[in-house]
């Protein structure tokens, strides 16, 4: 991953690289996360993935590495899982993420047990994460630190949540987290940011939609390469953002 500055005959490429900082993952095992994973190997991370089964990897099985590790047995929607997981980490430098889960249904169709699952799965794993990942940045040193939450395109634009009002109001949710904590551990050099995405380029929503344009779609590997750079050294100065990330949908 790199970016390029125009500057002539000075012209230079910057590198993203992590040169062996511990980096969390969560929701490594879907699509987006895995994509995520790849983009810290090849940057030098050292990256540990919480989830509930380690024997089922999901596509992490292709990026087997030394410098990867899956914990299993954490439920991210339980305190003391994620307090155990991140208080075992040998350092933090950044913590991602990307776990959580969709459900579409009109109000009327949506029970409450549907719209707490959607708050668990995205809100209450994000803010379980976040806290602990606080918390663990802040003993590994005085370098400061990285966060970086997966909101959706519904937290910044909530008329697009029509007919997924439980999805939206939870990624609504990890987006004023991600505001709300970035002004609070900014003076700690920790920058918390979030990305918005639109509709992913995975195979799950393309088999739901067979005749979408998907040339529109946001493809995972650029999706990941922005959460690589909010969450990496070479970002030295947002915070507090909620980034889009939509492609030309």
């Amino acid at each position: 991953m790199s970016r390029e500055r125009g500057g002539g005959a000075e012209d230079a490429e910057v590198k993203i690289g992590y040169q062996g900082r511990h980096v969390v993952v969560t929701g490594a095992t879907g699509e987006l996360g895995g994509a995520i994973v790849a983009a810290l190997l090849e940057a030098d991370a050292e990256v540990r993935v919480p989830c509930r089964n380690a024997d089922k990897p999901g596509g992490l099985e292709a990026l087997r590495s030394a410098r990867l590790e899956i914990v299993g047995g954490i439920d991210l929607e339980d305190e003391s899982a994620v307090r155990r997981f991140y208080r075992s980490l040998p350092g933090l430098w950044a913590s991602i993420h990307a776990a959580g889960g969709f459900a579409m249904s009109p109000i009327a169709g949506t029970a409450m047990v549907d719209f707490r699952k959607m708050i668990d799965s995205n809100a209450t794993s994000c803010f379980l994460c976040c806290r602990e990942a606080v918390e663990a940045i802040r003993r590994t040193g005085s370098d400061g630190g990285r966060i970086v939450n997966v909101a959706a395109m519904p937290a910044l634009e909530p008329r697009r949540g029509a007919g997924m009002v439980a999805y939206a109001a939870s990624k609504s949710a990890v987006a004023a987290l991600t505001a709300a904590l970035a002004e609070e551990v900014a003076q700690e050099g920790i920058w918390v940011n979030a990305v918005a995405p639109s509709i992913l380029d995975t195979r799950a929503n393309r088999a739901a939609m067979p005749q979408a344009d998907v040339s529109r779609w946001a493809k995972l590997d650029e999706v990941a390469a922005t959460i690589c750079f909010l969450a990496s050294p070479q970002n030295l100065a947002a915070r507090g953002g909620v980034v889009p990330v939509y492609g030309r949908s």
